[in-house]
């Protein structure tokens, strides 16, 4: 996936938010996937897992100095440099699934992605821990 700054028509340059604020929702919005795993409500894993993932990729790039713009796909493109540039766990594509997923089941007009439940909770948790490190956590 390539994002060039100039295709972005809505999205802004995060300003006021800080790396802690941002890990801090990663974690609340984690607990909330791993309580909806069993069974799957894919409502909210879809939804609170995309926006973990997004925080956490947020999260990291703030601490880094990174640029973060408030879109999906800029966040996206985000997390393949974290991936490629810092060690991060490869996360776009699950970034994109769970966006897909996400839309399926708010506007039910398109097909959901197959994903695994546990899986994807595991991913998101693994790849915030990563952020908790970054930022100084245990």
């Amino acid at each position: 996936m390539r994002y060039d700054k100039e295709d972005d028509k809505v999205g802004t340059l995060m300003t006021t938010a800080t790396a802690a604020n941002k890990l801090a929702l990663a974690e609340q919005q984690l607990a909330r996937v791993q309580a909806a795993c069993d069974p799957p409500d894919w409502a909210d894993l879809s939804n609170y897992g995309f926006h973990a993932l997004e925080n956490a990729v947020d999260a990291a790039c703030l601490h880094l100095g990174m640029e973060v713009h408030t879109n999906h796909p800029a966040r996206q493109v985000a997390a393949e440099h974290l991936h490629r540039e810092h060690g991060f766990d490869e996360v776009s594509d699950l970034l994109g699934d769970l966006n897909e997923t996400r839309k399926s089941e708010n506007y039910g007009d398109i097909e959901a992605p197959e994903l695994d439940a546990e899986d994807m909770a595991m991913c998101i948790e693994s790849y915030v821990e990563a952020v908790r490190k970054l930022l100084g956590g245990q």
